[in-house]
């Protein structure tokens, strides 16, 4: 089954979910078997954006009501669920560190490294990634290659609305222990969140860079350096200051990756 087919046959299932537990259900364990392998993925870019594939969220949701929930696992790690856990570390090529779990029906690519963290279904990590201890992936969400996801980061993921886009965090980037990341915020390629940035849709993201702040939502531009800040906000009590991201520099152009996080530390004491 290509996958104009596979799409007009969750797409149908999804006009008649009574149907997905008999045979038509099939079209649902392929799109999940795909996704598994990397060879489908919810959300794909796309001629300098993202483009988010709703039908594939269906089939993540009717995976789930196709199946019951049974014991998982052995040898004492005991799980009682509907969804297994993923089980081709290494045919991809990816590494797991107990007791690191990524539930079937997400991707990691060659060169990932799960530490003792999190990746829910949906969810794709490409090629050379660190998700590191205590870090989750939330469902569908789009981590790119040679991502450093720092210690109890928090990437959060979305199903319904299917046509929602997920968190993305592009190429290159770096984010902060205890980051959280929700609401399908877009982390630009190579960008630097230090320790405790929380980014969600309605979060101001303040650029200070230059001789004015600029405010923005829901996307931290290419190579931005950012901490967390507050911002004031007036309420019928008074004014009082809120949560606010503040992009205070950008990474160099005329140093690696490495270098280049060393330099924001000393550059602009950011913590990360």
């Amino acid at each position: 089954m290509n996958v104009a087919e596979l799409q007009n046959a969750v797409e149908s299932l999804a006009a008649r979910p009574q149907d997905v537990r008999g045979s038509a259900g099939e079209a649902v364990d392929a799109v999940v078997a795909a996704l598994d392998e990397g060879r489908l993925r919810v959300c794909e870019p796309r001629d300098g954006d993202w483009t988010t594939h709703a039908w594939i969220k269906q089939a993540i949701l009717l995976y789930f009501a196709r199946r019951d929930s049974t014991w998982i696992g052995e040898h004492g790690v005991l799980f009682y669920d509907k969804i297994p856990t993923k089980t081709n570390y290494d045919k991809l090529g990816a590494r797991c560190v107990p007791p690191g779990v990524a539930r079937y029906g997400s991707f990691l690519g060659r060169g990932v490294i799960l530490m003792p963290g999190y990746v829910n279904i949906g969810a794709y990590v490409d090629d050379g990634t660190m998700v590191d201890t205590w870090a989750t992936v939330g469902s569908c969400a789009q981590i790119g290659k040679h991502v450093h996801i720092s210690g109890g980061a928090g990437i959060g993921g979305v199903l319904e609305p299917p046509q929602a886009q997920p968190v993305i965090v592009e190429d290159g980037a770096f984010v902060g222990s205890r980051c959280i990341v929700v609401e399908g915020v877009r982390i630009e390629r190579e960008a630097v969140l230090g320790a405790g940035v929380v980014l969600t849709a309605s979060t101001p993201i303040v650029d200070v860079r230059g001789s004015s702040p600029v405010t923005t939502r829901g996307r931290i531009p290419a190579r931005a350096i950012v901490i967390p800040g507050t911002t004031p906000k007036a309420f019928p009590a008074g004014e009082y200051r809120v949560p606010c991201a503040l992009v205070i520099g950008t990474r160099s152009e005329s140093t690696d990756r490495k270098t280049s996080l060393n330099a924001a530390l000393r550059d602009y004491g950011v913590v990360v």
